[in-house]
């Protein structure tokens, strides 16, 4: 799709969850994306490296008076930090039991969440974005009472550990690696009108955005690590050629075969 739209391919390691990146991981990703024939620009940018300047984007969200301290269920607010995914139950939205409280309350160990209704106000604006996917294709205007009640006060952080979410990292990389085009799995689709209002909050450009569909065995379940699907590596050693896996995968063969390693 990168080099349809003349554009330039980049991949992003999005390692802000530091107590589950490991090296060897990061590597294998390098090696397995080579070997299936995926090229893109270097240096890859990795978000662990870049938690000061994450933090200081929250403080500014703090400065307009959008986000506050909450001290509710540590489970919860660890689940909110990272991306979603299909088959991990999503927290409920949050109600709000610490939404009276300010910035200078804080204490450590507190999550940092949004103020939905304060920052709609803020805002005061559309909040639009348009997406190519095929399941969700065109251009979509969020209502305010959708984003009231199915994303709520979304977590942003937990201070004690310089750690924000998935979905603020992303924004913010997206704009300084100045993206035009988002292509993720369709499991993230529903953390899309959430991006768009913190980029609206930050002053930060909105990409057009492409959700494909997810890789799924014959019993139409979504292979993941966290369920011990089969690792590329595993294909590999069993003989599997880069051409054989991307025609499992929908993808067109390669112009010259990579030698297996």
């Amino acid at each position: 799709m990168a080099q349809a739209a003349s554009g330039t391919c980049l991949l992003r390691v999005e390692d802000t969850d530091t107590s589950r990146a490991r090296p060897e991981w990061e590597a294998q990703i390098y090696d397995d994306l080579t070997w299936l024939g995926f090229r893109w620009a270097k240096p890859v940018l990795r978000q662990s490296e870049h938690l000061e300047r994450y933090n200081a984007d929250l403080m500014e969200l703090a400065a307009k008076g959008v986000i506050y301290p909450c001290s509710c269920t540590r489970g919860d607010i660890r689940a909110a930090l990272s991306a979603p995914q299909e088959g991990v139950k999503a927290p409920a939205v949050y109600p709000g039991t610490c939404r009276h409280r300010t910035m200078d309350t804080r204490q450590p160990g507190d999550a940092l969440r949004l103020n939905m209704a304060r920052a709609l106000e803020v805002i005061g604006d559309e909040i639009r974005f348009e997406e190519t996917g095929a399941e969700h294709r065109g251009h979509h205007c969020i209502t305010s009472g959708s984003l009231l009640s199915n994303t709520g006060d979304a977590v942003l952080g937990r201070k004690e550990i310089e750690t924000v979410s998935y979905v603020l990292a992303a924004v913010i990389d997206d704009a300084r690696q100045s993206i035009t085009h988002v292509i993720r799995g369709a499991d993230l689709f529903e953390t899309t009108p959430l991006q768009v209002v913190l980029q609206k909050l930050l002053y930060l450009p909105t990409p057009i955005y492409h959700h494909h569909r997810l890789i799924r065995n014959e019993a139409g379940k979504r292979l993941a690590k966290r369920d011990d699907a089969r690792a590329i590596a595993k294909y590999r050693a069993d003989g599997t050629t880069p051409d054989d896996l991307r025609k499992q995968l929908g993808l067109p063969p390669l112009f010259q075969k990579n030698p297996r390693e």
